[in-house]
């Protein structure tokens, strides 16, 4: 039964589909060009125009998720931008609505790293630590200001206590009842984010975010925090890194039953890119090894920066 394609494919027990995955795309405010990252090949910094441009030529491919991450020209000790009605992380949404309107799935990250001048998740109190629960003030303004935008599912990624439950009740309280919330669940405090914090112009100016974000040595942890967001009414609950975390992916699916997502994170994408560049790797085969292990793990969605490669070799 392995002798030929065609057999193998007759009892494959895993599949991949273009519409199982979502794709990070960043947009940057006052650029007239897209940027390129250098970190990650092929990712850049988009304009509003090509940030919608680069959504349809994906979506053409058969992928019909993306997740929004914004920088703004303007940052403050607070993010106030990300709440603005007219800041770029809204105006992005709306192209993106404008473009598809329900034929795509449109996410907003909904975090604070991208728009605080010292780079982390929340606010600071005066000892320099993350406020949790003046945090969860900032987060629910900008759920709704994502929702008046037109996201069909905000990604709270920024691991404060009680977050689902908070964006929860503001979405329900100004008549949002219908926007999803995608949580970051478990997300761990990988050392996989370099890249992405580039690309997102968000690394923090001092300390780490091991105060928040998840111990990569604890998994029945995670496992409470998955069930704690799936209690405060999220809809779909991630892992992120992936591959490292493969097993909490596993435990979660077979103990809740949930929608599942893991996040292919940008340290992930940009070793499959060197190792490429360098011929020690055939990145076709690669891709989608890694990503049919993430979905055999159990995750339903996979986000991914090779969304649009990896659809195309999937529909070849």
């Amino acid at each position: 039964m392995r002798r030929t394609a065609a057999l193998r494919a007759l009892i494959r027990e895993t599949d991949v589909r273009p519409d199982d995955l979502i794709a990070p795309l960043f947009v940057k405010e006052s650029i007239e060009e897209p940027v390129p990252i250098s970190s990650m090949p092929g990712q850049v910094q988009h304009t509003l125009e090509s940030l919608r441009k680069e959504a349809v030529e994906i979506a053409e491919r058969g992928v019909r998720g993306f997740i929004i991450f914004a920088v703004p020209a303007r940052k403050d000790a607070e993010g106030s931008e990300a709440w603005n009605p007219d800041g770029i992380a809204q105006q992005a949404i709306r192209a993106l609505r404008g473009e598809f309107g329900d034929e795509a799935v449109v996410i907003g990250d909904l975090c604070l790293d991208e728009y605080t001048d010292h780079g982390h998740c929340g606010v600071l109190n005066e000892r320099n630590e993350v406020d949790n629960d003046a945090t969860l003030e900032r987060y629910r303004r900008i759920a709704v200001a994502q929702a008046e935008a037109g996201v069909h599912l905000v990604g709270p990624s920024g691991m404060m206590d009680g977050q689902v439950a908070a964006i929860r009740d503001a979405l329900d309280d100004t008549g949002w009842q219908d926007v999803g919330i995608l949580a970051y669940a478990a997300k761990f405090a990988s050392a996989l984010y370099g890249p992405f914090r580039e690309a997102a112009e968000g690394a923090p100016r001092f300390g780490d975010r091991t105060g928040y974000q998840e111990d990569p040595a604890n998994l029945e942890e995670a496992l409470r925090e998955i069930r704690t967001d799936i209690a405060e009414g999220a809809d779909v609950v991630m892992v992120k890194p992936a591959l490292p975390y493969l097993d909490v992916i596993r435990r979660a699916k077979d103990e809740t039953g949930f929608p599942m997502a893991a996040y292919h994170v940008s340290g992930e994408y940009a070793m499959v890119k060197a190792a490429a560049a360098n011929g020690w790797l055939d990145e076709r085969r690669v891709v989608l090894e890694l990503l049919t292990s993430i979905r055999r793990a159990g995750a339903d969605l996979i986000l991914t920066y090779h969304a649009k490669d990896a659809a195309d070799w999937l529909r070849g």
